[in-house]
């Protein structure tokens, strides 16, 4: 440990997903209270803008190991090696923890500091949201690896207790997971303040089944305004997602989310399957007004700050959008609402969750020493 009682911190991240946003704002708010954190990277590699943030954070050490991601392998051999490689990482970097953003991770290898799994969502648990049969037997394999990992860790942590409580259904744990919300920093004051996109805003990894792209692709027929999507339309395995009404605008770096959220249109998710949203806190702390579908995460962060709708309803979205566009008086109160229930979920707030759980870990460690 370092001096002041400051924590070194190993933390695996992947550039593929929401994980990135969360590990990235997480680390900046560990090292502005004077921890010091080494990102290890899985998977593909970050885009330039990706890794540019991060490098930007001080205090982060980027690693970019090359090792595969657990959900993107074929079978478990891959990803104990990973585990293995990132063991002797956290050797090497003398570190006090290690915080695995998969859990798969943790009970493949022997970690030389006390293992803290953080569920960001898992191929069993998306399996439930997105398909009506059984879990395939080619992925009982991740299945079973994600919970000898769970169990393995010292803490199981969730971002949402919605989430929580799948995780401990699903993978039979003794105890629910811990809850730490996600955090993101504050919107920064719009250059077009007073101004209003009269458009919808979908943004989530658009292939994605349980994103529900495609039903708000129905309800961009029976809206009279542009309905705007951002997001990939190609997953890794071959996933494709080709719009017929949505306006497609791609992957979206940089400043340019921020931009077209500053112009506040109605932000709208159909999400049957969501830990937490972070797409959904960017909106909102951008003053954007809400329409998100009806289920138990979304009711719990944001409860009295959107509008609900059944998450198979595209009439009721589309109704549910057109009600507030042309309602100046509604929409900014929706936005209003949304923007100070946002102010709660800070990478500030998020990493002071994060530590106290740190240093409940790490206390019978230095009591013995």
């Amino acid at each position: 440990m370092m001096a002041g009682g400051r924590l070194n911190i190993l933390m695996t991240a992947d550039a593929v997903g929401g994980v990135w946003q969360y590990a990235t704002d997480l680390s900046a708010g560990l090292t502005a209270a004077g921890h010091r954190v080494t990102l290890a990277v899985l998977g593909p590699a970050p885009s330039a803008s990706l890794r540019a943030r991060a490098e930007e954070i001080p205090g982060v050490r980027l690693v970019e190991t090359g090792l595969p991601l657990d959900w993107l392998s074929a079978g478990p051999e891959p990803v104990s090696r990973a585990a293995e490689a990132i063991a002797a990482l956290a050797a090497e970097e003398r570190a006090d923890l290690v915080h695995c953003n998969s859990p798969a991770l943790a009970g493949a290898a022997r970690f030389p500091a006390p293992v803290i799994a953080v569920s960001h969502g898992c191929v069993a648990t998306w399996w439930q949201a997105a398909r009506a049969e059984p879990l395939a037997p080619d992925f009982h394999w991740h299945r079973d690896m994600t919970r000898s990992g769970l169990l393995a860790a010292e803490t199981v942590v969730a971002p949402s207790a919605s989430h929580a409580r799948i995780v401990q259904r699903v993978y039979g744990l003794p105890e629910c997971p811990l809850v730490v919300h996600n955090g993101r920093p504050e919107a920064e004051p719009s250059a077009t303040e007073g101004v209003t996109l009269r458009s919808a805003l979908t943004v989530g990894r658009l292939w994605d089944d349980v994103k529900g792209a495609r039903l708000l692709d129905d309800v961009a027929a029976r809206l009279d305004i542009p309905f705007l999507a951002a997001g990939a339309l190609r997953g890794p395995h071959g996933e494709e997602f080709m719009p017929r009404h949505l306006r497609a605008l791609g992957q979206l770096d940089g400043n340019e989310l921020p931009a077209l959220l500053g112009l506040r249109p109605v932000f709208v998710s159909a999400a049957t399957f969501e830990p937490f949203g972070l797409a959904v806190l960017e909106a909102a702390s951008a003053g954007c007004a809400l329409v998100l579908s009806d289920i138990p995460t979304f009711r719990e962060l944001w409860d009295g700050a959107a509008i609900f709708v059944p998450p198979s309803d595209a009439a009721g979205f589309a109704e549910a959008i057109g009600s507030i566009v042309d309602d100046p008086p509604r929409r900014r109160a929706l936005g209003e609402a949304a923007a100070q229930r946002a102010s709660r979920f800070t990478p500030g707030a998020t990493a002071r969750g994060m530590a106290a759980i740190y240093r409940s870990v790490l206390q019978p460690t230095e009591a013995a020493a």
